[in-house]
C-alpha cells in the first residue's frame, strides 16, 4: 500500500482474523467531538467505516482513506455532507500491544469524522478518549525505538568537555551531557 517502507514491523505475522473496534471508542469519540465545529462528518463516520489490515511492510501505524475523492471530499466538507465510505487501516502489529490500538484506532477516528490534519485540537481529543501509552509501558514502541536506533550511524554520545560517552538509548541528540550538563 505504501510506495516507501522502512521495514521495521515487517516481521509482523499476517493476522488471521479481522481488525476490531475497540469497545466503546466510536461512542467515545462521538461524544468527545460534541460541539467541535470542524467535525464536519460527525454524524456519519459511525455507520460509514470500514476496518481492514495494513500490509506488514507498512511503516504506518494506521491510515484513513475517504473513497471519494480529494475534489469531492473538500466538497462534502463544505456543505456538510455525508463523507461517503470511509476506509481506515490498522497495521497487524498493533495487536502485540492493546492500548496503542485503541489510541491509533481513535486517532485515525477523529481523522474520518473531519480532524484531518494533524493539530493540537486533535491532539487534545486523541489523548481525552484513548491516550498514548508511555515507552515504558509499550513493547510496541519499544520495538519501533530499537529499529530506528539500530539503523543509526551514531551509536553513542561523546562529550567534548568532560570526555564522558554514554550509548544512545534516544532518537534526539541530547542537549547537554548526562554526566557534566554542559551543552553539547
Amino acid at each position: 500500500m505504501a510506495g516507501k517502507t522502512s521495514g521495521f514491523l515487517a516481521d509482523t505475522p499476517e493476522p488471521e482474523g479481522h481488525p476490531y473496534i475497540p469497545a466503546g471508542s466510536v461512542e467515545d469519540v462521538i461524544q468527545a467531538l460534541s460541539g467541535e465545529v470542524d467535525a464536519v462528518f460527525r454524524p456519519w463516520v459511525a455507520d460509514r467505516f470500514t476496518l481492514e489490515w495494513l500490509e506488514v511492510s507498512d511503516d504506518r501505524l494506521g491510515m484513513t482513506r475517504f473513497d471519494e475523492g480529494s475534489n469531492e471530499l473538500v466538497r462534502r466538507r463544505k456543505l456538510r455532507l455525508d463523507p461517503g465510505p470511509i476506509t481506515i487501516g490498522l497495521h497487524p502489529a498493533l495487536l502485540e500491544d492493546e492500548a496503542l490500538y485503541k489510541h491509533t484506532f481513535v486517532h485515525e477516528l477523529l481523522h474520518a469524522a473531519g480532524l484531518t490534519i494533524h493539530s493540537k485540537k486533535h491532539d487534545k481529543l486523541v489523548s481525552k478518549v484513548a491516550p498514548a501509552p508511555s515507552l515504558k509501558e509499550s513493547p510496541l514502541l519499544r520495538k519501533m525505538r530499537d529499529a530506528v536506533l539500530g539503523n543509526q550511524t551514531v551509536q553513542s554520545w561523546t562529550c567534548a568537555h568532560c570526555g564522558f560517552e554514554w550509548k544512545r538509548r534516544t532518537v534526539r541528540k541530547p542537549k547537554r551531557c548526562v554526566k557534566c550538563a554542559r551543552p553539547l
